[in-house]
């Protein structure tokens, strides 16, 4: 009876575990619940009413969801976190994907840990304006597994969002795991629903990622929560022609690394080749991609992000790829991703607030 939910078990018609007359009404009598509805305190979870005050320092929430995992979700959520740092924003990023916490790794910050003051669990710093909250901070070995059900999942993610002293937050991102199974459906009540910006959904383009991202749209437009758009991550592999590694087979099927012949072969004979950018398709984009999926649906299209080794390399070793020229291929694509979810939610005039 979690959030003064109707037991399944209830009676044709229970006044919910909420009401004044919850266990004292005729609708009650006979039912199993009856005596625990009659003893229950009644009104608001008092937890709720603390997120609700501990949540009114921060102006905008995003979530973001993937409908299934290894699309690129958290590598998104920790750029997303990066990008808006980087334009003065006072920004906190909380990872609620509980068995799988890869965020720590992506932000630079394996081997931290929390620390508690006297106005909550301080979250841990990459910036000054840039903190970030994770299970991972909490596990006794980076290997360590959990194995948790919902309930207890739940309970941190209240926890999280009652007990963590953010401070004045322009933005909070929240990079949950895969699916919409107990994680969503917690964050989603524990916030309200309606006071969440809206959620960013990251995919592949194949169609077996899309029919799940299909179900996330439907996840977000039950529970009364904005898609503020789909971002097709991995769109093709795209990197300098002198980055890739040239093999030669042999008819036993061997590979032979003729990388350097390769190379020195397109300086000598074909120079204009050095500046080029080489893309090839890695998934199955035939069925048209998240973009024709996004006009089915009637869901902003964000844009695509190429599969950028660069970008991998930034996530291993916990950077942002917007600080060098590093990323040149999918930098680009990200801030323009970026900027466009702004201009569509009215946050432009944000960063005209923070440069004067």
């Amino acid at each position: 009876m979690e959030n003064g939910e109707i037991p399944e078990n209830a009676n044709e018609h229970c006044p919910g575990p909420q009401s004044d007359s919850a266990g004292k009404s005729d609708a009650c009598e006979g039912c199993p619940n009856q005596q625990i509805c009659a003893t229950a305190p009644k009104g608001p979870d008092p937890d709720v009413v603390a997120i609700a005050e501990r949540m009114a320092t921060v102006k905008h929430k995003i979530l973001v969801l993937s409908g299934k995992g290894g699309v690129g979700k958290s590598t998104f959520s920790a750029q997303l976190a990066f990008a808006l740092a980087a334009m003065d924003f006072q920004v906190g990023l909380l990872d609620i994907d509980i068995c799988g916490p890869s965020i720590p790794k992506m932000l630079g910050l394996e081997g931290q840990e929390i620390h508690q003051s006297n106005l909550g669990w301080s979250p841990v710093y990459v910036e000054s304006n840039l903190g970030v909250m994770s299970i991972g901070f909490m596990l006794p070995e980076p290997d360590e597994a959990v194995i948790w059900r919902g309930p207890r999942k739940n309970a941190l993610i209240k926890q999280f969002l009652k007990d963590v002293y953010w401070g004045e937050l322009d933005f909070l991102v929240v990079d949950a795991p895969p699916g919409t199974s107990d994680e969503h459906i917690s964050i989603v009540q524990y916030l309200d629903a309606g006071s969440i910006d809206g959620a960013i959904i990251v995919t592949t383009p194949q169609q077996v990622s899309l029919i799940d991202v299909r179900k996330e749209v439907s996840f977000c437009k039950k529970v009364g929560v904005q898609v503020l758009g789909i971002v097709e991550n991995m769109s093709g592999l795209c990197q300098p022609m002198m980055d890739f590694k040239f093999l030669r087979m042999t008819e036993t099927g061997e590979q032979i690394d003729v990388t350097e012949w390769a190379r020195e072969h397109l300086k000598e004979r074909a120079p204009e080749f050095l500046n080029i950018i080489a893309c090839t398709e890695v998934f199955d984009s035939s069925g048209g991609g998240a973009e024709r999926m996004c006009r089915e649906m009637g869901v902003p299209f964000l844009g695509k992000v190429p599969l950028d080794p660069q970008l991998c390399k930034a996530a291993e070793e916990g950077r942002s790829c917007f600080v060098d020229q590093k990323c040149g291929v999918s930098a680009p694509a990200l801030k323009k991703i970026i900027d466009k979810m702004m201009e569509n939610q009215g946050l432009s005039r944000m960063l005209v607030d923070n440069d004067a």
